[in-house]
């Protein structure tokens, strides 16, 4: 009365071993250096900011060019070294620095940074995760000072 199934379940294909399969570890690897990538873009807009020429970034809004700089070169290092040696590819900063716009990106870069300090936490990457909480501490600083004016 029923025909027989003649053709492979679906659900044995899944299983199939020539699939590649990442690990826990390389997953997190993963994650980390696309938090770092996000976290290094805002750092560099930042810095772009607070290395405008025509006066962009308003003095008071506590960018050091030279830190950010060095901050972006050495998440740039991180980043490489989760992806193989493979250096980010780096965005063209946009323009406008209003006061707004640089609390959106302070607390842009809080939050990466803290997303990067869960993910290196998770990870036990003790580089990653000094770095991620330096920034997040850097980006928080300027916020305190303005909170007790």
């Amino acid at each position: 009365m029923y025909e027989p199934i003649r053709t492979k379940s679906v659900h044995t294909m899944a299983a199939a071993p020539e699939i590649p399969h990442r690990s826990r570890e390389q997953e997190l690897d993963i994650r980390l250096a696309g938090q770092l990538t996000a976290l290094l873009t805002v750092t560099d807009e930042l810095h772009a900011l607070a290395t405008r020429t025509d006066g962009g970034a308003p003095q008071d809004a506590g960018l050091d060019g030279a830190e950010l700089a060095a901050a972006a070169e050495r998440i740039a290092e991180q980043v490489a070294r989760l992806s193989g040696g493979h250096y980010p590819l780096r965005a063209e900063p946009t323009d406008g620095g209003t006061p707004a716009r640089i609390e959106a990106l302070q607390q842009r870069a809080r939050t990466l940074a803290g997303n990067a300090l869960a993910v290196a936490t998770t990870r036990d990457d003790a580089a990653a995760r000094e770095l991620a909480a330096e920034r997040m501490a850097a980006h928080t600083a300027p916020h305190r000072d303005l909170a007790t004016a």
